[in-house]
Formats: structure tokens, C-alpha cells, sequence
């Protein structure tokens, strides 16, 4: 078992003050103990801040091509050390390996490599006649990630922000905290300044609500639930820091009658479930038009049976486990919701597949249903699809907006206008057409109960910058 008994506080690895049982990682396949960290408390949170707080003039006064330097030589580091993370993202949240490698290791690593390169994108200072405008770092800043993206996250928040100028206290989750050691590990190694970069490790009520409400703190960065979004907010909203938030999504895939139906269906139940559907963004909503239901179902019925679902260490694992053993509770009792409230089950249904007696395995499961059925409106974080008809373009933009959440969104048709002026009126952050890939660069993040602000590229180191008025 991999033990870690220290925290990383400006720039030194030190036991932590808080004298609490150890958190115990498990790995979601096997249910085996594989890792132990601390279990902080508020006073390492303090000594975190102020070690951050102390480091920030100099950091924060560093040039772009400083911070350029230090993002390549981790960019370097990571990418050696890539086995390793890939090895403790599997174990800890059972992603299947071979697609690990693409969409989480290597998604991670080139998030780190490219931050050195948007930091040239920015307009750092401009002016309006005799008067400068500039762009200076926020200040400290709070990081809160999640266990379903542990490298990604980090990346697109806390390396965003180092590459801003600022400083930070990550807490990783206690679900999936490895990364967030071994980040830390990178960090000494690449030579960053002391306290640049602080690392705690613990729960949402011991350290991340101390995080929030630090003085020293000027900006709270935080994925995760709609409940810890409005947590984080509140408490944010007492000393009225800066708050960023990722929190999730209910996400519509439009398929016009004019699509081609069967790859349509395919690629979108494929977002649907990866990562075994615990992804913020996932297109988890299914429209299709009414007059092709039958098809559909066939259709999606062959997809999500294909499905192969096993050890995630294995290279034809498709589906791993869900991350925890109440994840599966979760996701079960919505399946039991839907076969509650009469929706039709294509595919899938309550208890773990075949051959599986033990982990937090669930089938993956497909629903028909309307908008109206909680499985449309509520997210499940898991692999079930709901798939809802709809009369025509105009209903399909109802029903795609007709939710609480606008993260992302996707669009299906022969016709590439028709399917933009449909994307157009979705209320979302993020709208694919015709299945293109996503795009690095651009921003993400969304409307409504799916959050505040935007990450990646550009835009997402941009977030933890202020503007500074200099009239002359």
C-alpha cells in the first residue's frame, strides 16, 4: 500500500498538524486498500495560505518567460513519469487503461504542456490613449478538484493558475488523491519557487471549507457537486472572494431526422458512457426525432449491450467500475427510479454484470423516456442513457434547453447549417456538430447550475487574472 504521511507547504514535505485518522484509498475494482494519506485540518490549511501568500509578490512579478520555463521542464517531468500516473488513475477510479491513457494520462500531460504556450496568447497590457490596462494575477487561489479527472483538473485549474501568476493550495479529492502527490512531486522537481505551489489532503468539511473562507484567499476554485458549488459560494461570499465553478451537466445530443442515425447513435452513447458516464459533460440525454423511434431503440439497445465491461488493467475493458462503491448505490437506485416511473428499459437494469460479484461494477443501461422523467433532469454520473423523442427541430432546442444544467451539448445532421442554427439556440457552454472533436483551446464550462467561469487554453488561464486600470 502506498503510504503518504506529509503535505507539501512552501516548497518543504512535512507532517501535518492535524492529528486524524488517515484517509484509506480504495480501488473501486478489487475493493482493496491501496493507498493512505493525511487527513488535514484547519491549521494546515493556514499554514498553506500563508505559505502561499508569502510567495506570491514574487511569483506573481515573474515574467512570461520565466513561468514558460518552469511549465516546460514539468511538462517534461510529467511525461516520464506518465506509467505512474496512468497506474494510480486506474486503480483509483477503475478508468479502463487503454482509454486512460488517451483521455486522462495523455489529456493531462499535453493540458501541462500547451499552458507554457497560451501564456503567449494573452494580452498582458494594452492601452486606451495615455491609459494602461493591465491583466495581473488574482492573487491566492483555492483549488478543489475532483477524483473522475485527478491530472486534467489539476492542470486546467491549478497549473492555470501558477502559469496566471498566481499562487496555490490544491486539495485533491480524498476519493483519488495520488495525482495530486505526485503533481506535487513534479512541482519540487521542476525547481518552482517555494510556496508557489501547497499541497493538503483531506475532506470538503475539514479542509476545503477552511479554504474557502481564508482571508488570505482572494479566489476559490472548485469541480464538483451543485451542492458543494453553492457550499463554496457561501462561504466564498463572506469575505466576497472570486469563486470558479465547474459543477456538472444534463447534457442533450441532437439527432435531426437528417443524420446518419446509426453513427449518430454510436459516437453519442460512447460520450454518454466514458469513463464509465462519470464525466461532467457527458451526453447522458439522448433526442431523437419521433419518427425514428424504433429504429433508435434498436439501435441503441445492440450499442450499449456491446459493451464490455471488466478488470479496468485489462486492454479490452471498455467499462470499469464506477469510483466507489456508494457511486454504484447511486446510480443503481436511479435505475430503479426509471423502472419506477414506467420509462422503458432498452438495455442494462439493476445489479452488477455478469460475472461480477464483488466492485462497483453496474451495467450499462439505456432508458426511453420522456423530458419529464428524473433520469432526464437529474445527474446520474454513471453509465445510463435516457433517450427522448422529439417533433421537430424547434421541440428538439425545447427539450435540449428545458434543464437546470448547460454545460454541453451536441447536434446531428446532414445538413451542416441546419444543425449550426440549432446548436446556436442551445443553452449550453460547449455545442459538438456532426461529432467534432473538442477543441483544447477553447473554453469549458457552462450556464445555469452547471457553474461560473471557463477552463482550458487561453481563456482558462485568463480566469485567474484581474484587470488594473493605470490612468496617466
Amino acid at each position: 500500500m502506498n503510504i503518504k504521511k506529509e503535505i507539501y507547504i512552501g516548497g518543504e514535505w512535512s507532517a501535518p498538524v492535524a492529528d486524524a485518522e488517515p484517509i484509506v484509498v480504495q480501488n473501486p475494482a478489487t475493493e482493496g486498500s491501496i493507498a493512505q494519506v493525511p487527513m488535514c485540518g484547519a491549521e494546515d490549511v493556514d499554514r498553506a495560505v500563508k505559505a502561499a501568500s508569502a510567495a506570491f509578490e514574487g511569483w506573481s512579478t515573474t515574467s512570461v518567460a520565466e513561468r514558460r520555463t518552469y511549465f516546460s521542464r514539468l511538462h517534461e517531468i510529467a511525461k516520464r513519469r506518465e506509467e505512474e500516473i496512468l497506474h494510480s488513475i486506474v486503480s483509483e477510479i477503475g478508468h479502463p487503461i487503454e482509454r486512460a491513457r488517451i483521455n486522462q494520462t495523455g489529456a493531462g500531460i499535453a493540458d501541462l504542456g500547451m499552458l507554457a504556450e497560451y501564456l503567449e496568447d494573452i494580452t498582458w497590457e494594452e492601452k486606451l490613449g495615455e491609459t494602461r490596462i493591465r491583466r495581473v494575477p488574482a492573487g491566492v487561489v483555492a483549488a478543489i478538484t475532483p477524483w473522475n479527472a485527478p491530472l486534467r483538473a489539476i492542470a486546467i485549474k491549478a497549473g492555470a493558475a501558477m502559469a496566471a501568476g498566481c499562487t496555490v493550495v490544491l486539495k485533491g479529492s480524498e476519493l483519488a488523491p495520488m495525482v495530486s502527490f505526485i503533481f506535487a512531486e513534479m512541482v519540487e522537481e521542476a525547481g518552482f519557487p517555494r510556496g508557489v505551489f501547497n499541497l493538503v489532503s483531506g475532506s470538503g468539511s475539514k479542509v476545503g471549507e477552511p479554504m474557502a473562507t481564508h482571508d488570505l484567499v482572494e479566489m476559490v476554485s472548485l469541480t464538483g457537486s451543485v451542492g458543494a458549488g453553492r457550499r463554496v459560494m457561501e462561504l466564498a461570499s463572506r469575505s466576497v472572494k472570486r469563486v470558479a465553478l465547474e459543477l456538472g451537466g444534463k447534457s442533450a445530443n441532437i439527432i435531426l431526422p437528417d443524420a446518419d442515425l446509426a453513427h449518430a447513435v454510436d459516437v453519442g452513447i460512447e460520450d454518454a458512457f466514458r469513463s464509465s458516464g462519470q464525466v461532467c459533460g457527458a451526453l447522458s440525454r439522448m433526442l431523437v426525432p419521433a419518427s425514428r423511434v424504433d429504429e433508435v431503440k434498436e439501435l441503441v439497445a445492440q450499442k450499449v449491450n456491446s459493451f464490455v465491461v471488466g478488470d479496468p488493467f485489462d486492454s479490452a475493458s471498455q467499462l470499469g467500475p464506477v469510483a466507489s462503491e456508494s457511486q454504484r448505490a447511486r446510480v443503481e437506485n436511479y435505475i430503479r427510479k426509471g423502472i419506477d416511473e414506467g420509462m422503458t428499459l432498452l438495455a442494462g437494469g439493476v445489479g452488477r454484470p455478469a460475472g461480477f460479484e464483488r466492485g462497483a461494477y453496474v451495467r450499462p443501461t439505456a432508458f426511453f423516456g420522456t423530458n419529464e422523467h428524473t433520469l432526464a433532469q437529474e445527474e446520474i454520473f454513471g453509465p445510463v442513457l435516457t433517450v427522448i423523442p422529439f417533433d421537430d427541430d424547434a421541440d428538439a432546442v425545447r427539450i435540449a434547453n428545458d434543464s437546470e444544467y448547460g454545460l454541453a451539448g451536441a447536434v446531428w445532421s446532414g445538413d451542416q447549417e441546419r444543425a449550426i442554427a440549432v446548436a446556436e439556440r442551445i443553452r449550453t457552454g460547449r455545442v459538438r456538430i456532426n461529432g467534432a472533436p473538442v477543441d483544447k483551446r477553447a473554453p469549458h464550462g457552462g450556464f445555469k447550475l452547471s457553474g461560473i467561469g471557463r477552463e482550458q487554453g487561453r481563456i482558462g488561464i485568463e480566469e485567474f487574472l484581474e484587470y488594473q486600470t493605470l490612468s496617466i
